[in-house]
């Protein structure tokens, strides 16, 4: 009796434990995927410019310091009434602020609307293209709600919800949030592959 066929393994570019954690849960809801997710922490180079952009560096750094297949994530948090900022610097903005900075920025302004853009980039290997796959959630900014653990979760309601990421289970929040809509369409490309 022959063994299995051992599965590829994909590495996710992450240092963060709780999107690490997210990923995998989401993950976990879809036998079909054919891979074993691995993760690996990797100080990478960010370079200033659109989401896209920092993904696609990211990502094709990502895959030359693996010499190998990965997937890296970037989010960003836009702000409406700032023209999409804080965008794709919202670590940074966070950090810097916290949850009462990100929201006294929109002090003065009518439209507190934003949407929460997540990028995940898929590379093959060293040199190979860079495959961007995102997914996209509108809601409103709203003072500090529910467990302030994970980022920006606690300022971001998301539209028709009436509660922030903060505020939702996780089986709730893996289902509607911009990380599962930009998970869902990789995990869609990669289960097409050969």
């Amino acid at each position: 009796m022959s063994a299995p066929a051992q599965r590829a393994t994909l590495t996710f570019v992450t240092g963060n434990a709780n999107k690490l954690r997210e990923v995998k849960e989401i993950l976990a809801s879809s036998p079909d995927f054919p891979f074993d997710l691995t993760n690996q922490d990797l100080d990478l180079p960010e370079i200033q410019g659109t989401t896209q952009e920092v993904a696609r560096a990211k990502c094709s750094a990502a895959a030359a310091a693996l010499n190998g297949p990965c997937i890296t994530e970037d989010t960003a948090l836009c702000f409406a009434a700032l023209n999409g900022l804080p965008g794709p610097y919202i670590k940074d903005f966070m950090k810097g602020v916290g949850h009462a900075g990100l929201n006294s920025m929109l002090d003065g302004f009518s439209d507190r609307t934003a949407h929460a853009l997540c990028t995940f980039a898929y590379c093959r290997g060293p040199g190979q293209e860079v495959l961007l796959f995102e997914g996209s959630t509108e809601g409103t900014i709203v003072p500090a709600r529910g467990d302030k653990k994970f980022g920006w979760d606690p300022i971001l309601e998301v539209k028709g919800t009436g509660l922030t990421y903060a505020e939702m289970e996780s089986t709730q929040k893996n289902t509607l949030s911009h990380r599962y809509k930009a998970l869902s369409a990789l995990k869609e490309y990669l289960c097409s592959k050969p």
